[in-house]
């Protein structure tokens, strides 16, 4: 499938920092880590393919996503540049670090590893798309609709950063139905090769309540990224820059290398 043109955010000035937001998030995810450090460093917010202001398209595998940010890195004209995904967008950084490496000068995953993980989703998806969005008038009455189906406010409140209203009227910005018909791409592992090798400067950030990178994940990691550094983030779960956002920051900027 060809690539298609992604919707993306700049700000700040200094070498060029790509983000890779998760499943149902977008680029804004990242205005506060962006706007923090946008004196040191130029911050591409990305939105993915299926999410936020990017085309919806049938298909949402690795390799599409990799197709996407390449076009894009080529015309921001991008020579050499951080690559940094958390969680999906991880995965989608990873996988573009291991078949299309060119100008991927840094490399940060955050609370991703590059393995298949158990559906979480077919829930939250169900419950988002059987919503008869025509009675919804207000975030409030989707909040209390999705309440039962999706039980932890925070999980909850992220999940309702995708409805948009237009004229009065709701919709999801993200593409349900794509994203519930592609999960098994989504969830599955890497579509690299058992020999790819990473060789350059890759961080792993994990939030110290997440499991999803633990000790039986790592001799993977350091077979794909040889010299990998891992640290974890006290306090912080699958979303550590929302959750522990001072002790992420300290993480981050040693992964950036501004601080050692």
């Amino acid at each position: 499938m060809p690539s298609v043109s992604l919707a993306c955010e700049s700000l700040g000035s200094g070498p060029p920092v790509v983000v890779l937001h998760g499943l149902f998030g977008a680029g804004r995810n990242w205005l506060s880590v962006a706007r923090r450090l946008a004196e040191r460093y130029t911050f591409h917010l990305v939105d993915l393919r299926n999410h936020g202001r990017s085309p919806h398209t049938d298909s949402m595998t690795y390799l599409d996503m990799v197709a996407d940010v390449r076009a894009l890195t080529a015309t921001l004209a991008l020579d050499a540049f951080t690559l940094v995904g958390h969680s999906m967008g991880g995965k989608a950084a990873m996988t573009l670090a291991l078949t299309a490496p060119a100008g991927v000068a840094r490399l940060i995953n955050i609370d991703i590893a590059p393995v298949a993980y158990r559906d979480r989703f077919a829930q939250m998806i169900a419950a988002m798309r059987a919503l008869d969005l025509s009675e919804v008038r207000r975030r409030a009455d989707a909040d209390a609709a999705l309440a039962a189906a999706i039980p932890e406010q925070a999980v909850r409140q992220f999940i309702l950063q995708n409805l948009e209203f237009r004229d009065g009227v709701a919709r999801w910005r993200a593409n349900l139905a794509t994203l519930q018909d592609q999960m098994p791409h989504i969830l599955g592992p890497l579509p690299v090769a058992d020999d790819a090798r990473h060789e350059g400067p890759t961080w792993f950030i994990r939030g110290e309540l997440s499991d999803r990178i633990t000790d039986a994940e790592l001799p993977l990691m350091a077979r794909w990224f040889p010299g990998y550094r891992l640290e974890s983030v006290p306090g912080g779960g699958h979303w550590p820059h929302a959750e522990a956002p001072a002790a992420f920051m300290d993480c981050f900027r040693r992964a950036l290398g501004t601080e050692k």
